[in-house]
């Protein structure tokens, strides 16, 4: 189980490494398209990596209303949490 600051850590770690976003906009109210400059093929990235660090399935319907980093945390929150 994980709490939101650990899910969002590892979120923050993701994109500042992986996806090249500068560490002072990745903050929870940072929406993802418009902020952070992802698209769908980084959005499905960010997924299979984060399905990697939680070792929980991701269902493409749990992002449908996605669209801050916030969002994020808060649906994989609820993914890991249902999964135990």
């Amino acid at each position: 189980m994980y709490t939101k600051d650990e899910i969002f850590n590892q979120i923050s770690e993701i994109l500042i490494k992986d996806f090249d976003c500068k560490p002072d906009i990745v903050k929870p109210e940072a929406k993802l398209v418009e902020d952070l400059d992802l698209d769908s093929i980084d959005a499905v990235d960010l997924v299979v990596r984060l399905q990697k660090v939680i070792k929980v399935r991701v269902k493409p319907e749990d992002f449908k209303q996605i669209s801050t980093l916030q969002d994020v945390v808060d649906a994989i929150e609820k993914i890991v949490n249902s999964a135990d």
